[in-house]
């Protein structure tokens, strides 16, 4: 009898624990996808997800949990949809590519996940790295690493010469083979399908490409394109075989024209988009992904003597102030625009100065945050999950100190973060 009636007595406590709801009283809510804030609101959270939006600061029963913001600006938790968690460029990157192995570049990645979280961010979409961005995914997911969700690409493809390839600038003996689909670089209609499938089966969540080359490589130009449309429709048919979009790296007019007509899911950078660009753009339902403050911190590197080497630096002083103007551009003819930073070009940790590059870019704050929430999980395909403080959503949310929407510098400010359901920081 006594055994009966502990184990009832534990199934109590088992259901009441279960039961427990978090009450998050807000100040002011910008839902994600209401063309105003609301005030006085409470969120209802049970487990991971938000179970109910109440009116007026509601605190449930005694065994709930209650979080006053009633002084902050909440939102949903940002997302960032153009990172390289692996990695934060520095004067020494370039021997650090010989010189770190796979284990060092989990560690500092693991630093540098940390890092986007406490910023706000918990999604990003990491567009390349060597394949440890895969393992963080699952770490992350695991509980084993403190993190964004992550939705990775896992090592990006381009041609031989292009911005993937390893080999840039070194002479042919250098490496001990040609580099090839295994290492993301590839030509021809049937490497790239094998690239896409390597990628796919290694785990990558999306497929990235890049239509033309790069700043951060020693190719001597960034801008010419460097696949044909047949190619790309070639990657973005396989990707889509296997449920996956495909992101595209490209600054030059003509790659990023080629990318648009062979059916890419986003133009990442697109540097030099020109009207032909956007009108496409426009009719393809093309995303564009800015990263203004990459080309903005490059060009700024730039400057410091010995900091970059001179391709490199002139393709940075040549590439990144142009940014800002096309995205204003972009946005003016209302091409579709999704969060992105490029973080590890820039610090880790220091997203949020996009918020105040995109307003300056003509922008209002609420857009600005809608690109980092709602906009940005539509690109994702996640708008079903994140992107917007709504019943049945993952419970990530984020609140700021300030009002961003009369001043966007207070994305800065983040004080109070919640990943599914879990409190990181209050």
């Amino acid at each position: 009898m006594q055994k009966i009636i502990l184990f009832v007595f534990l199934l109590f406590v088992a259901e009441t624990a279960s039961a427990q709801k978090t009450y998050i009283q807000c100040g002011k809510l910008i839902d994600g996808t209401s063309p105003a804030a609301q005030t006085q609101i409470t969120i209802v959270v049970e487990g991971k997800t938000i179970v109910d939006i109440q009116k007026g600061y509601t605190s449930g029963t005694g065994t709930d949990k209650v979080v006053n913001l009633q002084n902050k600006t909440v939102m949903p938790g940002l997302i960032d949809c153009h990172v390289h968690l692996e990695s934060q460029f520095n004067k020494n990157s370039a021997i650090q590519g010989f010189t770190l192995t796979d284990a060092d570049v989990a560690y500092q990645a693991s630093v540098f996940a940390k890092r986007t979280l406490m910023a706000g961010f918990t999604t990003v979409r990491d567009l390349g790295g060597t394949g440890v961005n895969i393992s963080l995914r699952k770490a992350i997911r695991q509980g084993l690493v403190d993190g964004p969700r992550v939705i990775t690409a896992g090592r990006a493809i381009s041609a031989s010469g292009g911005h993937m390839d390893p080999s840039d600038g070194f002479r042919d003996d250098a490496f001990s083979h040609r580099p090839g689909p295994d290492e993301g670089v590839a030509d021809g209609k049937d490497e790239l399908i094998k690239a896409v499938r390597l990628q796919f089966k290694r785990g990558s969540d999306v497929i990235k490409i890049a239509s033309t080359g790069g700043v951060l490589d020693l190719s001597e130009d960034g801008s010419g394109a460097q696949f044909s449309i047949d190619e790309i429709k070639a990657v973005v048919e396989t990707a889509k075989d296997y449920g996956l979009k495909v992101a595209c790296h490209a600054h030059g007019a003509e790659g990023i024209r080629r990318a648009i007509l062979g059916g890419v899911t986003s133009i990442e950078h697109g540097t030099f988009m020109d009207d032909e660009d956007i009108k496409l753009a426009k009719q393809y339902g093309t995303w564009y992904v800015p990263t203004i403050i990459a080309g903005k911190s490059v060009a700024d590197s730039a400057r410091i003597p010995g900091f970059f080497p001179p391709v490199i630096a002139r393709k940075a002083l040549e590439i990144g102030p142009q940014i800002q103007q096309t995205f204003t551009r972009a946005y003016k003819a209302g091409v579709k625009i999704a969060f992105g930073t490029d973080a590890g070009v820039y610090a880790h940790g220091k997203n949020y100065i996009e918020f105040q590059y995109m307003v300056e870019g003509g922008m209002t704050p609420m857009e600005a945050i809608k690109s980092a929430t709602s906009s940005a999980a539509d690109l994702l395909g996640m708008s079903s999950k994140i992107g917007s403080i709504a019943s049945g959503k993952s419970a990530d949310i984020v609140a700021v100190d300030g009002d961003p929407l009369l001043d966007i510098k207070a994305m800065k400010n983040v004080s109070f973060i919640m990943k599914e359901g879990k409190i990181y920081s209050l």
